[in-house]
């Protein structure tokens, strides 16, 4: 609401609309004309400087500065934003909710009032990144693995269920409701906030970084890590510089057997060669009309893969359409086309006088666009599926590296057979293993969906089937998804090919696809095999997916069910067939992938609003297992010291009401000597706990045996599990090792030992600890336990080449300086070996830019800045 002390209180303007009346700032009647100019994503960053103007927090010369982004663009201006709402999934809102009791313990312990800690930004918690893939290929995995869910979890959800009382401004979504990110795109969002008959644009910032997927539906948000976003949840504004804003124009429409998925794979490919780092993108052109909302979101989610902070789709006519299909109301959908229209951020895509100075304006045909996977180690390493085969095979060649596993010629034709329900097989390398359709990427949209339903359908109907041993998996981003599928009937064929309904949450995508079967993974490790997984996620990285599966490709959802009929991505499926039908002929892909027409028709008559609206009606209930949680009634937590869930955190024992002045960093030893692309997943995993690893020797010695271990994700609210698995990564390469493995070298002993048990040692010795690093130091999804977990191990700066945003900021939260060699300066190029011990001097008014003096023991120095 605004304040009396707003200066921009003559632009308030009351307008009815339908029988209502509202208020809202009228940025046209500013009367300038820089604002018809402006990107309409910055519009919106306008909007809320313009009505939170306290001159405190917001300043008239923060809007000024916005409103004049044509020239400030290239300057580095910092500008406030206070986003509408917060939104959170469990791994990374458990961590949240415990700092927030945390916080009520200390300020009681200083004297003051604890019932004052509240979210006064409102925040949604999606529970959505706890169940795994335990059971697949059975008619009730979904109530297995919800059962095993509930089980694991049962602290944490009490907990969870707990802060849904006792915070005000704080909703929980129970889990088996669905995916965070299409929860919020079917439901949560607004479009337009409607304030006590305030109007304004949704807005907001959420901890996971594909929160970016809302953009799709013209709804401004990124993704923060959980220190950002708590600050927000209690009222701060969020310091941002003033971005450039990358055009992306888009002409022409998909044809062929191109998806949005190979459309998103496409851009993420050509935006990470041209760098929109610290960039919003913003689409327009007349392509953007031939793209509904679902094909937009799938666009918008991988934001974080192709590297800016948003990829936005202003709101036109084809968002109503999409609001009024999920149920919004027609009252609703009044106030937020006119609101928009008043505002001028409506946007007609076919009409080019409406459109913005973009910094830069770059330009994609959708009628170029070709079936394609991106792996298999990275997100934006596109690959066609006409040259998939010749690619897996350069991959086999390759050095080991990003596009490469170097496997020797001799051993590329190795084979190991198993025996599997009484069935004997072959894998070789390339055979697929897991083949999800799974994450927030792909399950909200219809026409994927249905593809890979329809596909399964022909197949079934031609007798091909997908090996018993493949772990295939379907897990939709929501209810909605299982209730197209069913009524179209497609939902059938799919569990036929063995893609039965296991869940409804992140679960393959986030590195929950659970064990593979004994006998499989045997196979695998006997001839230490390059298998693969074929998902329609966001993110293959190294050790993410599963352990044993070295190559990982994103895919289309037809295209993850087309693989697993295949049995491999050795395959060239335009010359070769997928398999064999019932009469012995060969059936080839083309033959069974379903046409524009068909999706068109199925989805036009299946996808209805009834179903969003009877689907999200129940959306507070939970399941019986959720609602027989029994949770304390009272405002302080009642900490459990024996759990090994959740545990007071050490971030608030020493809190004072005097903010302690920076210091200089002396005598520190380089606790890792890292390279490029190190990412949180390497930081701070989420995966399994391995059984040999500091974390499990915890658990242990708590009397918890492995099956007990559940995953570092599920384990956040406890700060000594999570230290323990800070660099725990089986990935991780450092060069004080040469190999992969989550260890070290403790310099002054020369032993190798976890890299834990060195931070405890440096630490006994009184030392400073730091990390090397190389380029895109902290790349990824954003947690906020890569900043925490090297709090707690002692680490007091990061230098390296250059950071991923979201971990820069989560490294600042937490006090530890994140520095960047001179451009063009590297570990290598200035001989440094981390054997060396650095002083860092930081001076008492440090400010972003700076350059600071690096010394080191044998008489040499540098600037990082």
């Amino acid at each position: 609401m605004p304040t009396p002390t707003n200066p921009f209180e003559r632009l308030l303007k009351n307008v009815q609309i339908g029988e209502e009346n509202y208020r809202f700032y009228s940025l046209p009647d500013l009367n300038d004309e820089r604002y018809d100019k402006l990107p309409f994503s910055i519009r919106v960053l306008l909007e809320a400087a313009v009505r939170n103007c306290d001159n405190f927090q917001v300043r008239e010369k923060d809007v000024e500065n916005i409103l004049n982004w044509q020239d400030n663009q290239s300057k580095d201006v910092e500008i406030p934003f206070k986003p509408a709402r917060v939104i959170l999934q469990d791994f990374t809102g458990v961590p949240a909710v415990v700092d927030f009791a945390a916080m009520r313990d200390a300020v009681k312990a200083l004297g003051g009032d604890p019932s004052i800690i509240n979210p006064i930004c409102p925040a949604d918690l999606v529970i959505d990144h706890s169940v795994q893939v335990d059971v697949s290929r059975k008619i009730d995995a979904l109530k297995e693995n919800h059962k095993l869910e509930m089980e694991r979890n049962k602290e944490r959800f009490q907990f969870l269920k707990w802060g849904a009382k006792a915070f005000k401004n704080l909703t929980i979504v129970p889990p088996g409701t669905g995916i965070v990110h299409q929860v919020n795109l079917e439901y949560l969002a607004r479009a337009v906030f409607n304030t006590g008959g305030l109007l304004y644009p949704d807005s907001l910032v959420g901890t996971d970084s594909h929160t970016t997927m809302i953009n799709g539906l013209g709804v401004v948000g990124w993704g923060v890590g959980g220190i950002e976003a708590e600050a927000v949840m209690l009222g701060q504004a969020i310091s941002m510089v003033l971005p450039k804003v990358v055009g992306y124009k888009l002409t022409g429409k998909m044809t062929g057997m191109a998806t949005s998925t190979d459309a998103v794979l496409t851009i993420t490919k050509h935006l990470r060669q041209i760098g929109v780092v610290g960039k919003f993108v913003e689409f327009f052109g007349p392509g953007v009309s031939q793209l509904s909302i679902a094909d937009r979101a799938t666009i918008s989610n991988m934001c974080p893969e192709y590297g800016a902070t948003v990829g936005y789709f202003p709101v036109d006519e084809q968002s109503i359409v999409y609001l009024r299909q999920t149920g919004r109301s027609e009252k609703q959908l009044q106030y937020i086309e006119k609101y928009l229209r008043a505002m001028k951020m409506f946007r007609n895509y076919n009409n080019p006088d409406e459109d913005p100075v973009f910094s830069q304006v770059i330009e994609l045909d959708l009628g170029d666009i070709v079936s394609c996977l991106s792996g298999p180690k990275r997100p934006h390493d596109r690959v066609s599926v006409s040259d998939m085969k010749a690619d897996f095979q350069q991959c086999l060649d390759n050095k080991v590296g990003f596009k490469g596993f170097h496997i020797p010629s001799e051993k590329q034709c190795k084979q190991s057979s198993f025996t599997f329900n009484d069935e004997n097989f072959t894998i070789k390398h390339g055979s697929v293993v897991i083949a999800a359709i799974t994450s927030c990427t792909n399950t909200s949209n219809p026409s994927v969906m249905l593809g890979a339903g329809l596909l399964a359908k022909k197949a079934v109907a031609c007798g091909l089937s997908v090996s018993p041993y493949i772990k295939t998996s379907l897990s939709p981003g929501s209810g909605v998804v299982t209730y197209y599928l069913k009524e179209s009937g497609v939902l059938d064929p799919l569990a036929k090919l063995g893609f039965d309904l296991v869940g409804y949450g992140c679960m393959t995508c986030i590195g929950n696809s659970g064990p593979l079967p004994e006998s499989v993974a045997s196979a695998i490790e006997k001839e230490d095999l390059v298998v693969c997984g074929i998902l329609s996620g966001n993110r293959n990285f190294e050790g993410r997916i599963h352990p044993l599966t070295r190559a990982n490709y994103l895919a289309s959802p037809p295209l993850v069910v087309a693989y697993a009929l295949a049995g491999t991505v050795n395959i060239d499926f335009e010359k070769e067939p997928i398999g064999k039908s019932t009469d012995g002929t060969d059936v080839y892909l083309r033959d069974i992938w379903p046409t524009r027409e068909e999706l068109q028709e199925v989805e036009r008559k299946y996808v209805l609003p009834a179903m969003f609206s009877e689907v999200y009606e129940k959306l507070q209930e939970g399941s019986p297992a959720w609602n027989a949680l029994e949770t304390p009634d009272s405002m302080l937590y009642p900490w459990d010291e024996k759990s090994t869930y959740i545990k007071f955190p050490p971030f608030f024992l020493r809190m004072s009401k005097e903010v302690p002045a920076m210091q200089s960093i002396e005598n520190a030893a380089v606790l890792l000597n890292l390279g490029d692309s190190v990412t949180t997943d390497h930081i701070s995993p989420a995966g399994s706990i391995a059984r040999n690893s500091p974390a499990a020797r915890y658990l242990a010695g708590r009397g918890l045996v492995p099956r007990d271990f559940n995953s570092y994700g599920s384990r956040r609210g406890n700060d000594a599990v999570m230290a323990r698995g800070t660099f725990a990564n089986i990935r991780l390469v450092n060069k004080f090792i040469g190999k992969a493995g989550p260890k070290t070298v403790h310099i002054s002993s020369g032993q190798t030992m976890d890299v834990f048990d060195a931070s405890e040692r440096y630490l006994m010795d009184g030392r400073h600890l730091i990390i090397l690093a190389g380029k895109d130091y902290g790349s990824g999804s954003s947690r906020d336990w890569a900043a925490k977990g090297p709090w707690i191990l002692g680490i007091k700066a990061v230098i390296c080449e250059s950071f991923e945003r979201i971990h820069r900021s989560n490294l600042i939260g937490m006090g530890i300086v994140p520095l960047q060699f001179i451009d063009g300066q590297s570990t290598e190029s200035l001989g440094l070996t981390g054997k060396e011990s650095y002083n860092i001097n930081i001076p008492s008014d440090l400010k972003p830019g700076d350059l600071v003096d690096v010394t080191m023991d044998n008489g040499r120095s540098f600037k990082a800045k």
